[in-house]
């Protein structure tokens, strides 16, 4: 799909806007909701973590913002309880402008090893939390004409990891939730993007060396979420990564494809003795964005 940034006067701010940032007590989602309210916003602190001295994470993060004058806050229900925290901003600013589906957790195993309960653990956060919550807020986008939804995905959704079956599923699945979303929501200005990051958190610690952690720091990323997030980006169903300061999309490309017409035998060894047409991208590939551009491919038309 794509669209544009109107090229900002001054600095990129989100004052009376509300933003819902949900895995907010600690790593990526802290870095975004304090980078938000610092530029304005009112913001909705949603973790249900406890840290190691016992506070809840999340008021810990939303106390640092209201200490330093922002407006913010802290909810600790699940996101599989997305309704209530919606409900929840609404009680405390009036609206849900910018929702950030960050919440996550891992349960990393080698397939061979991976159990249903590993595989639902992660789905449930990753995927459903963030279609319940997604779904509370609609509603609420809709009748204000306005919204910003951010899907944070994630490098192993794109290329796959090893032990992260169920992590990597979850992650795509919000890409494929985030492009039929920006079709969705486009004519009433819901603009859906994701965003993979690559990033020290919590999640990586133990097992990213900490000279690589000190080059991928949570906060490097938070830019890209501020461009997205904003009234004046247009930008929809795009895909993004971002990590250490380096951001970039990402699109699908398609090789030109073997064709197989009337005259043809329509057989396995057919495809196989031509399959370097079938998998090559040297010539006529190209670069598809919706269904019908695969159909008019399957149709015989020419791109």
């Amino acid at each position: 799909m794509g669209g544009s940034v109107t090229q900002a006067a001054g600095a990129l701010r989100f004052d009376g806007r509300t933003v819902v940032v949900t895995g907010a007590g600690s790593g990526l989602g802290r870095a975004y909701a304090l980078e938000f309210a610092q530029r304005g916003a009112n913001v909705l602190v949603n973790d249900p973590g406890v840290a190691a001295d016992g506070t809840r994470s999340a008021i810990a993060v939303a106390d640092s913002i209201t200490v330093r004058g922002g407006r913010a806050v802290a909810n600790t229900d699940s996101v599989l309880d997305g309704g209530h925290i919606i409900a929840a901003a609404m009680d405390a600013f009036g609206s849900v402008d910018v929702l950030i589906n960050n919440a996550g957790i891992i349960r990393d195993r080698s397939f061979g090893k991976m159990t249903e309960d590993d595989w639902r653990a992660v789905n449930d956060v990753h995927l459903t939390g963030a279609w319940r919550i997604t779904r509370a807020a609609w509603p609420h986008m809709t009748g204000r004409q306005f919204g910003r939804i951010l899907f944070i995905a994630s490098a192993a959704g794109l290329y796959g990891n090893f032990g992260q079956a169920n992590y990597a599923a979850a992650k795509l699945g919000l890409v494929g939730m985030m492009r039929t979303l920006a079709r969705e929501g486009a004519a009433k200005n819901l603009l859906s993007n994701a965003v993979a990051p690559l990033a020290a958190t919590p999640f990586t610690s133990g097992v990213m060396p900490a000279e690589l952690a000190a080059k991928l720091q949570p906060g490097q990323v938070v830019p890209l979420l501020v461009v997205l997030a904003h009234e004046d980006c247009r930008e929809n169903g795009a895909l993004f990564e971002a990590g250490g300061g380096w951001f970039a999309g990402l699109r699908w490309q398609r090789s030109r494809g073997l064709r197989l017409d009337a005259g043809d035998a329509l057989t396995a060894e057919a495809v196989l003795a031509r399959w370097g047409e079938v998998t090559g991208f040297d010539t006529d590939a190209d670069y598809p964005q919706a269904v019908e551009d695969s159909l008019r491919r399957a149709l015989g038309a020419r791109a």
